[in-house]
C-alpha cells in the first residue's frame, strides 16, 4: 500500500530530499540511460508529492505552478515510480494524487504535462489530451498534454 503526502521545497527534510533526488536519478539517468542535469531551478517554487510504500519512497511527482514550465497553466511533472512497484498501479495513484493537489493548492482545473511519448496512453487514460507536436528532450521523445476538468 502506498501513501502520499505534499510538501513544499523547503519542508523537505535533508532525507526526503535525498530520497527524491536519488529515486528521479535511479530512474531518469541510470534506467533510462539519459544523462540530464535534474536540478532546473524549479523544485525551490514547486511542492512535491511523495509516494511511500512503509519508509521506502517508492513514487514522487513535482508540481509546478503556473509560469514556470508553461506560462497558461500549472504542470505535474518528474512523474516517476520505482522499478520494483510499476505493476502495482501506483503511477496511476500517484497522478490521480498530484492532479488534485495541483487542484487544490493551484486552483486550476488546466493541468500541462511534457510527457515521454511512450506514456501516451497512460496519461490518455487519466484525461489528459496530446496538444502540438512530438519534440525530442534529453534525447527522448516527448509531447505536451493537456488535462481539462469539465
Amino acid at each position: 500500500m502506498i501513501t502520499f503526502t505534499t510538501k513544499p521545497f523547503n519542508a523537505l527534510s535533508t532525507k526526503e530530499l535525498y530520497q527524491l533526488l536519488q529515486l528521479r536519478a535511479e530512474v531518469f539517468v541510470v534506467e533510462q540511460n539519459c544523462p540530464y542535469l535534474d536540478m532546473d531551478n524549479k523544485d525551490e517554487t514547486s511542492l512535491h508529492v511523495l509516494g511511500y510504500e512503509e519508509d521506502k519512497l517508492v513514487a514522487c511527482s513535482r508540481l509546478v505552478p503556473i509560469g514556470i514550465s508553461y506560462d497558461e497553466a500549472p504542470a505535474i511533472g518528474r512523474v516517476v515510480t520505482h522499478a520494483s512497484v510499476r505493476k502495482l498501479g501506483y503511477g496511476k495513484q500517484l497522478m490521480e494524487y498530484s492532479i488534485a493537489e495541483v487542484q487544490q493548492h493551484f486552483h486550476s482545473n488546466t493541468i500541462l504535462i511534457g510527457a515521454q511519448v511512450y506514456l501516451d496512453k497512460f496519461y490518455r487514460n487519466l484525461g489528459f489530451i496530446p496538444e502540438g507536436y512530438i519534440y525530442l528532450e534529453d534525447n527522448i521523445p516527448h509531447i505536451k498534454m493537456k488535462y481539462q476538468k469539465p
